[in-house]
Order: C-alpha cells, then structure tokens, then sequence
C-alpha cells in the first residue's frame, strides 16, 4: 500500500516519524568528519529535527515561511530542511557555490527569512549581502570552527544553540511538534526548487509532500531499492536530484544517505564507502573515465598492453550483448579472465565494486562513454527527469540498458509525444506550479495539464522514451540534415583531452565548435613532452596542443555522419564557468546565452576567418568583474584520413 493512502505517512516528516517508530536503531545518515564516519540513526534523527523545529519556533518561524540551507552535504543541512517542512514551511537550497547575485535574487524571490549556513564561509557570503536581503531574519550556521568573532551580530544563531533552544521546552514542546507534524498533508508545499536557469533567471519549482514522496515510490519499485541500501549524498543540496533520493528516497525506503567529509574527497569516500547505487551526472562519468585513460597511459608498457587488449574484448563482448547476438566462448573466457585482471580492479578503483546499479542523469552522456563504463561491469543506466517532475520520469530497466534511450516511465507517470515532436508528461510528480509566475506556470502546462518539457523525442517500439535533445536546440543545417548539437558535443567529450564543447550548425553550411580543453591531461601531456605553460590561457594557444586536439576531433569524425562532422573549431582561452553565466550549476551549456556572448566567434567561424578577437568579461565570487580581450586562431579540421592520405 502506498504511504500517500495513509494521512500518517502523507509527508515526508511523516515518514521520519514512521521510521523513528519501526527502525530506531537503523542508520538513516552518516556524515564524514575529520575522517570519521559518524552515524545518526531514525530515532536521533527525529531527535535532532524535533529539537530544531522547536528552536526554529522560538526565533518565530510560522507556518508558509521559507528556509534556505546552503553548504556541501551535511546531515544537519537535512535535519533542518524536515523541521521546516515538519513546521508547514518549506525548504529552498541553494548551491553552494552560487555568486552574489544569484544569492539575492533567489532569497528575495523566495522571500526567505531564515538562512542555514554551512560554515564560516556560507555566512561570509549572506553577510555581505545583508542589506540587499530585507525579508531575512535569522541566520544559523553548522560549522562553529572560526565563527567565534560573529557574537557581535544579533541575527547569527549556531545551529545547536537553536536546538538547546529547542530541548529546554520539554514534553510540551514535543506535544507541540507533533501537533504541528499533524497539521502537514500530502498535498501542502514541501520545497520550492529553483531551476538551473538555462534561458534567464531560476524559476521557484513548487513541490508537494505528493509530487516527491509519489516519484520516490515509483522508483524504489521499478529499481528494487531495498531498506538500508548505501548511498553516496555528495551532489548539490539545491538539485532536486539530491532531495529526491537523499530525502525521498532516504525517508519513504528507507535508504541511508552518506555525506562525504568535503567535495574534494568524494573519490576516495566513494571507495571507503562501496555504495550499493550510485547517482551521477555525466561530467563525472566523463571524470572518472578520463581518469581511467590517464592512468593507462602512465602505466608501463605491459599493463598499458593488458588494458587495452581486455577494453577491446570488453567493448566486443558489451556490443554484442546489446545488439543481442551470441558471445563467442573464447570472448566468454577472455572476459572472465578480465574480469580476474582488469575488469574488477577498475570497479574497485572507482568505489563501485559493490554498486549493483549506477545511474547517469541531467543530461544525456555519449554512446562511447556508456558503453566504456557497461563493458567493464558497471550495471549503468539512464534516468530523465527535470525539476518540473520531481526529478524523475523515466528509467532503464536492467536487461535494457541502451546509450540511445532513457528508458521506460516510471509507475504512475505517463508521456505522449506532441504533433511538434515535444515530450510531455503527466502524473503524480508533476510540479503544482512556479512560485510568483503564474503566467510561466500557464505557459508550462498544458491546458489538460500536461508538463511540457521543452525537450523533442519520441517513444521507440520498446515503449523507451528516446530523447533527441532540447526542442529549441534542435535544427538543421542549411542544406536540410538535421542537426542537434549535443550528439556531436557527446562524441568529442570522448576525448580525455576535450573538457567541454559548445557545437553550432543550425541554419549554416557545416558544424563548427568552441572547445575548452581539459587542463589536467593536458596539462600532463604537455609536461610529457616539455612544453612548459603558466595558465590555461597560455596552455590553449600552444600550437603543438591545436594539433593534438584537432587530432582528437579527427577520431571523432570518422565516427559522425558525413554533415555532422565538425569543419573548424577554436580553442577557448578559458574554461565555460557557471560564475560567468555561460554555464548552469547543473553544468549545462546556456546556449542562447553563449551564443550571444561568443557571436563574433560564429561570425568567423563562417566567414572563413582565419583568427578572431574575443572579448569576454570575468566575474569572481564576490560579484567583481573583469574584461580579458584577446585575438584566437581558428582552426580548421583536417577530414577524415586526410593525414594519411597526403603521407
């Protein structure tokens, strides 16, 4: 029976309570400090979010307010977001990493009046916009490590003064919290989730106890997650993502939620902790592939041979699994033995040897990079989502694993494809609108109430959902073939030398790229080779790295339609960041964005310049600016055999 079908499970402080009662000793979260890992079970986590949904109420938190964390990972960050909502308001995180503005923008737009820090840090940055934020009344910090000079400031709380605030009001004040916890139902706000903000400022998505709790559901049963299950909390708090198997999952399961120590440890607490499933985004699939292709080639001569002999037999034998042709028994053999040699060690390396599934979402991640991870044992499968839909949509059966699809709905949810090639999708996830944007909202559903996505697809006879690409992005080139950029981007994000592409074509004669390089392996490979370099910028104009990157691309060609491969490219003389708009914190290109602030950059590309200046402004943390104008070569590939050909 679905815990939505009882009013004592409708909510997600609900659920906590309910497993507070029926597991008390059962780890709910573990969070890493100092190297240790320390444990909280249901009941100290009802324990901690009680004592601070009291405190909360002594400061004059009421029902419909709003309540920001920010920080990595941390257990408290969670307790404090289950009080909020425990209390009838709602959480709204932010990234961590997020500027001045954004700042501002989404506290005042969400009128948050309370602020949950998570160090020294994270309060640095909501002081210094203290005047800007006249809705904020309280904020409560995690970490007391350098805080002991911030007395002076009357509106600072630590988060166990709050909590001490908390437990001095006793049985009353736990007679009073479960008053409140009654008061919550299914359909009441739960969190207010600002979007990535691809196409202008984040839109407030506003989601129910019903959307998350419903989408948990679905997943758990299609996917098997079973009670006690070990997963790695270490994506962003303000991706819906995070709520969604961290707090969903964790509570309707429930599952336990790691946190790593900090984001620069997060490889080697995945490797102590052995996950039983794994979320990630492709970027850090893409990580640990090139990772992996970097420390083959450091190896010697022997094992850089063995590896590569077992990767081509893996990429056999995976290829013919998913085309579903018979493996030859010399390949069952020699896979069993690179399993022995290779396969586990690889696993083992990455933290997944006991991973029984991993998931790749938020955006598609290339056919080349899939299979590599299938081949050698990773169960990896894609999810679609979006924050409109609770995170979640779709997902990819076991024993349908496909590079082309993102897989079957889950329970309850349900897609049809518009006449404009459009997905929509309807169900209980679905978002109850954005917060002040009625108009966007109207824009957004369908006068049936359908989500538009905004992403073009279709539904293949295996009743997978296939997504082509952003609707708006897909185009053709001015010859009529079709043209959507991120399957070519998706190819030369292969290379390990290649970071990031944003690809043009739509409307034009052939494709063209912007490519930033990746600074470790090259920088590695030109260490190699003695070439010596004082900055990415320096590093990028390096003829001796034009060539290595343009033979990179050339690789890819051969792989890509004749129309599709890319004709010219420049090498950036810095990296696509978040901080200068060009990136989401998801880590999604902005196109349109980019498009306008690189538009010289195309015009040359089509014009048949030879180098282009660029001008490109910089913005810091703390919201300074500055211009860095520099002249760029243009680069054009080489077509495929080309080099060959004239040797």
């Amino acid at each position: 029976m679905s815990v939505l079908q009882s009013t004592d499970t409708d909510t997600l402080p609900k659920l906590m309570a309910r497993n507070s009662r029926q597991w008390p000793t059962m780890p709910a979260l573990r969070g890493k400090d100092r190297g240790i890992w320390r444990t909280t079970t249901w009941a100290e986590y009802q324990d901690q979010v009680r004592d601070f949904a009291l405190g909360l109420m002594a400061l004059g938190f009421k029902r419909g307010e709003k309540l920001t964390v920010v920080g990595d990972n941390r257990p408290r960050l969670y307790f404090a977001q289950i009080a909020t909502q425990a209390l009838g308001g709602q959480s709204v995180p932010l990234y961590q990493d997020s500027i001045a503005s954004e700042l501002v923008y989404v506290l005042n737009h969400a009128e948050v009046s309370v602020v949950v820090a998570e160090d020294q840090e994270q309060v640095d940055k909501i002081l210094s916009l203290r005047e800007q934020l006249p809705k904020l009344r309280w904020v409560i910090y995690d970490d007391a490590r350098g805080m002991t000079g911030y007395a002076k400031y009357d509106f600072i709380r630590s988060f166990a003064s709050v909590q001490e605030a908390g437990r001095a009001q006793g049985a009353a004040g736990a007679a009073t919290f479960e008053a409140e916890l009654k008061k919550g139902a299914a359909d009441d706000l739960a969190m207010i989730a600002y979007t990535s903000g691809t196409t202008g400022n984040p839109k407030g998505v506003m989601l129910s106890h019903r959307n998350m709790i419903s989408i948990s559901e679905g997943f758990a049963a299609a996917e098997g997650i079973k009670p006690g299950d070990n997963w790695l909390s270490y994506l962003p708090m303000a991706w819906v993502g995070d709520t969604t198997f961290t707090v969903g999952l964790g509570l309707v399961v429930p599952i336990i939620g790691n946190c790593p120590e900090n984001p620069e440890t997060v490889q080697r607490d995945l490797r102590e902790l052995g996950p039983d499933a794994l979320l990630a985004p492709p970027r850090i699939w893409e990580n640990m592939l090139t990772m992996m292709q970097v420390k083959s080639g450091d190896s010697t001569r022997l094992k850089k041979w063995v590896y590569e002999r077992f990767r081509r037999l893996a990429e056999r034998v995976e290829l013919a699994r998913s085309e579903g042709r018979p493996v030859s028994a010399g390949d069952r053999l020699g896979y069993a033995l690179g399993e022995f040699l290779v396969f586990g060690p690889v696993r083992d390396q990455l933290g997944l040897r006991n991973a029984r599934t991993c998931y790749t979402g938020g955006a598609p991640l290339g056919p080349d990079n899939f299979r590599f991870f299938r081949s050698f044992g990773v169960n990896l499968k894609q999810v679609y989502g979006a924050t409109e839909a609770s995170a979640l949509i779709a997902v990819q059966p076991d024993a349908e694993a496909n590079p082309n699809t993102v897989g079957r709905t889950l329970p309850g949810v349900q897609v049809r494809v518009a006449e404009n090639g459009e997905v929509h999708v309807h169900g209980p996830n679905i978002f109850k609108g954005y917060f002040k944007q009625d108009d966007v909202t109207a824009e957004t559903l369908t006068p049936d109430g359908w989500l538009k996505t905004g992403d073009a697809g279709f539904v293949d006879k295996q009743g997978h959902v296939v997504i082509i690409d952003r609707a708006k992005d897909v185009g053709k080139l001015s010859d009529g073939t079709p043209f959507a950029p991120q399957f070519v981007e998706n190819k030369l994000k292969f290379s390990p030398f290649i970071r990031e592409v944003v690809a043009f074509g739509d409307q034009r004669p052939f494709v063209a790229a912007m490519i930033a390089i990746d600074l470790n392996t090259v920088g590695t490979w030109a260490e190699k080779r003695n070439l010596t370099y004082t900055s990415f910028m320096d590093l990028s104009r390096k003829p001796e790295v034009a060539a290595l990157i343009l033979e990179e691309i050339g690789k890819c060609n051969v792989g890509l339609p004749d129309a599709a491969q890319v004709r010219r490219v420049l090498l950036l003389n810095k990296e696509l960041e978040a901080d200068d708009a060009e990136m989401t914190r998801t880590r999604k290109v902005r196109r349109r964005f980019v498009a306008e602030k690189y538009a010289p950059v195309i015009e040359a590309f089509y014009g048949g310049k030879a180098d282009v200046e660029v001008t490109m402004e910089i913005t810091f943390e703390d919201g300074r600016r500055s211009t860095l104008r520099n002249t760029i070569a243009i680069h054009d590939v080489p077509a495929p055999g080309a080099s060959k050909r004239a040797a």
